[in-house]
């Protein structure tokens, strides 16, 4: 466990020994690759380097102001001998801004071909490893070089970063854990995560034996970012499933409360660079290659496919709904002809190796069946293609097509639409005249990241061979109107929602996510994985029993309140009686005459009153407060606030309805309330139906003198003037009233309930009718945000701490020094 500390604006993390020196903003990009290109030279044998233009990682710097250092982390794509470490690093950063991670090879090769390509990417893919034949079992040395691996990469940070200053973005699966090392290290460090590939559902994510270590890495990041929210609404399933956290959205921001820090949820896909597409657009070579593309296939309709060779890319079904439509559509043989580049695959395997064997044999048959001499229906190009000649191709096709089963973003799409708009330059190329409206149309899989943004394309299910055959030949029999408008539409998202302003965007939401963090007090919990960050006001402080003490015996008349479950029983404990230690313990502090002790529950007076029946002089306020008990041998008294109750006829229908409609819900009716208990439902369901109830009763109770609350995984009816804070107000008038004030009051409590009493025990003793104020110990159970000032970790705290108390009272029972108010009198 880190220290404690309290931050001041401008100063240093207590763990941090970098000064801060920057005097402007400055960013630091991780990510597995750097976006630099490495080979050797055959003469002198020493290492070259150069940037590479088509990196999305330097493409984003366009986002950022003239002004923000960019500092780039991660791994080269080559290997570099040790001996030859030094000298690159100092090179790549004097050059490039660029700090290399350099890898053992047999680490690389666990790290990023094991764990990456084999583990997490087909589940993030929806695959899962159900036999040998179709995937890789969980392997642990594998996870074990992952986390090596993310370790590295964020000492080398480390290495460079001004934790008071900089922001840091981490990029993509590869560096998933990465985040609990950085936040391990520098509690207040501003970190970004951005996802590139999809986030599985959570059926498929539950499968993962680390999923917890992993979820909770990407939680010590201030923002979160995905390209849907198909996959935030996943990942945020997951975390509620597995970490029982729910979210919320505040004026159109996603935020998960975790720990008392907030973490944010950022939807945004990414673009392309127009620049850099424009000016490939613009190259003579790309001239050329257009003019012999369109002589090849002159009065041929071309559809155009690129993809990297991969299990997920569909360029099979492709093919397979090319045949369909060849065989339905027979006026388009020899007219017809798809045009696959196939790029290198990223990862090596049998997956892999099958999927290429079975595109071949299909080209094979089709061209077997529809092609003639001159003529295939089907060219894959299955070789490095240059950007110059890929661009070309976009310019020319009639259709583009994507269709894949899964898959990330996938900008193919988004530079297919740019390529057709062109530039004078390539309308001139391409014979088009100045000014002329210009076409495209896209078929995508439903399946992909960039699907959502572009509503003009014909989407598909690619496993439907039929539909997405019919959507191909829809695609290019539309009329020329309609390709424009549907072309028109795309290239205005396109060229508005390019990369920089997805890197603007998300830089400027981790600025707001993390501007609060110097204010805040920060302790580091945990072990490993499981570490985390506890963010709270820096006046929150645990509780210490030597100082309570301390205030105890100083002082003559105390005012003790006690929360029941979750505060002096285990909320999560199968029995939910109290121990005979609690008894032993409340018994001894109701013995001594200088004592006022209450315990304040949700419960029932039925259980309360049995479970305490020994403790003659405990106080018990059962069911929020409505009914009350100031000893054993008093009687109960009720609210006379709230004595109609004909509002459960109507609620007690509605919650019925809801119980029978959500297994493993329940209803628990009290005297004066009633509850819907959801914590056994599915929790996806059971957060859902929790929200239509509560506004289904909201409807239904409009004009009834009734509060409806949402708690932890209940949702709750009961009297409006009854609460907690109430209770606690009118115990303390009434000690006031009878001439006896306390000059201590000490009141512990683990739930939102028990909120209104930290705040109901303020304003009372903050009276000006009261005389001089005593001492105030409000504590909640548990490091999180309260208007409580102290905190115990749990309930073996809370029970040490009134064992202490105990010690130090000198009990001499005397019955008739208690005090008796009716509700009535103390109100």
């Amino acid at each position: 466990m880190t220290v404690p500390g309290i931050i001041s604006d401008g100063s240093n993390d207590g763990d941090s020994d970098v000064p801060s020196s920057m005097c402007h903003e400055r960013v630091i990009i991780v990510a597995n690759h750097l976006p630099v290109h490495a080979q050797r030279d055959t003469k002198t044998a020493r290492w070259c380097f150069s940037l590479d233009e088509d990196s999305l990682l330097l493409q984003l710097k366009d986002g950022f102001s003239s002004e923000t250092e960019v500092i780039y982390v991660g791994c080269l794509k080559v290997d570099i001998d040790v001996s030859e470490h030094e000298e690159v690093s100092q090179k790549l950063l004097e050059d490039f801004n660029c700090v290399p991670t350099f890898l053992p090879p047999d680490l690389q090769e666990k790290f990023y071909h094991g764990f990456c390509k084999q583990q997490l990417w087909p589940l993030f893919h929806n695959m899962m490893p159900i036999c040998l034949d179709h995937g890789y079992r969980f392997d642990r040395l594998l996870w074990q070089a992952y986390v090596s691996a993310n370790k590295i990469f964020a000492d080398k940070v480390m290495e460079v970063i001004n934790p008071e200053d900089d922001y840091v973005w981490v990029h993509d699966y590869h560096l998933m854990v990465l985040p609990t090392f950085l936040r391990k290290r520098y509690n207040r460090v501003k970190l970004g995560f951005f996802l590139h590939s999809p986030f599985p559902s959570s059926e498929i994510y539950r499968t993962l034996p680390v999923r917890d270590k992993i979820l909770r890495a990407m939680l010590n990041s201030d923002l979160i970012g995905f390209h849907t929210f198909d996959y935030a609404q996943h990942f945020l399933s997951c975390c509620r499933t597995l970490l029982g956290l729910d979210h919320e959205s505040k004026r159109g921001y996603i935020e998960l409360e975790y720990f008392g820090r907030t973490v944010y949820i950022k939807i945004l896909p990414v673009g392309v660079h127009m620049g850099r597409l424009e000016s490939v657009l613009n190259l003579q070579s790309t001239s050329i290659k257009v003019k012999e593309i369109q002589e090849k296939f002159k009065g041929k309709k071309l559809i155009l496919g690129i993809d990297d060779m991969d299990i997920f890319k569909g360029i099979s079904l492709k093919l397979l709904a090319v045949e369909q439509l060849l065989q339905q559509q027979q006026e388009l043989q020899g007219k017809l002809v798809l045009v696959q580049i196939v790029n290198p695959a990223r990862s090596t395997g049998k997956d892999v190796q099958g999927a290429k064997k079975e595109i071949y044999a299909t080209a094979r048959r089709i061209i077997e069946i529809y092609g003639s001499p001159g003529y295939d229906p089907v060219i894959l190009i299955d070789r490095p293609v240059p950007r110059y000649e890929k661009s070309a191709y976009y310019s020319v096709a009639e259709c583009c097509m994507v269709n894949a089963v899964r898959d990330g973003m996938n900008l193919v799409p988004y530079k297919y639409v740019v390529c057709r708009q062109g530039t004078p330059h390539m309308d001139e190329a391409m014979g088009i005249t100045v000014g002329s409206p210009h076409t495209s149309m896209l078929v995508v899989s439903e399946f992909i990241g960039c699907s959502p943004s572009l509503s003009g394309a014909i989407r598909v299910n690619p496993w439907d061979i039929d539909a997405v055959a019919d959507a191909l030949n829809l695609a290019i029999t539309m009329p020329v109107a309609e390709k424009q408008l549907r072309h028109e539409k795309h290239y205005r998202y396109v060229s508005s929602h390019d990369v920089a302003y997805w890197a603007r965007s998300f830089v400027q939401d981790l600025e707001r996510a993390s501007k609060d963090h110097c204010s805040k007090r920060c302790w580091g919990i945990g072990l490993g994985l499981g570490f985390r960050v506890v963010s709270l006001s820096p006046s929150f402080r645990k509780l210490s029993i030597d100082h309570v003490v301390s205030a105890y015996k100083r002082t003559s008349r105390r005012a003790i309140f006690l929360d029941y479950d979750g505060t002096i029983v285990p909320q999560a404990s199968i029995n939910q009686t109290p121990s005979t230690e609690v008894i032993s313990v409340l018994d001894n502090l109701c013995s001594d005459p200088k004592n006022t002790v209450f315990i304040v529950s949700g419960r029932g007076r039925n259980s309360l009153s049995d479970w305490f029946a020994s403790c003659e002089m405990l106080g018990i306020a059962a069911e929020h407060g409505y009914f009350i008990r100031w000893n054993y041998i008093s009687d109960w008294e009720s609210s006379p606030i709230a004595a109609d109750f004909s509002w459960k006829r109507i609620a007690e229908p509605v919650m019925r309805f809801y119980t029978e409609a959500t297994e493993g819900s329940y209803i628990e009716t009290k005297e004066s309330a009633l509850v819907w208990h959801h914590q056994d439902a599915d929790p996806d369901f059971g957060s859902c139906q929790a929200m239509e109830l509560l506004n289904h009763l909201e409807d239904v109770l409009a004009n009834e003198p009734v509060a409806i609350k949402r708690g932890h995984h209940i949702i709750e009816i009961k009297p409006q003037e009854v609460s907690k804070g109430l209770v606690a107000e009118r115990i303390l008038s009434a000690l006031v009233s009878s001439g006896k004030p306390p000059d201590f009051v000490m009141c512990i409590g683990d739930d939102r309930s028990d909120e209104d009493m930290f705040e109901s025990i303020s304003s009372v003793i903050s009276r000006p009718s009261l005389p001089a104020g005593p001492e105030i110990f409000a504590c909640t159970v548990g490091q999180k945000p309260s208007k409580a000032k102290y905190y115990l970790d749990d309930t073996v705290d809370v029970v040490k701490l009134l064992q202490g108390l105990a010690t130090a009272s000198n009990p001499k029972p005397c019955y008739s020094s208690q005090i008796q108010v009716s509700f009535e009198s103390a109100a």
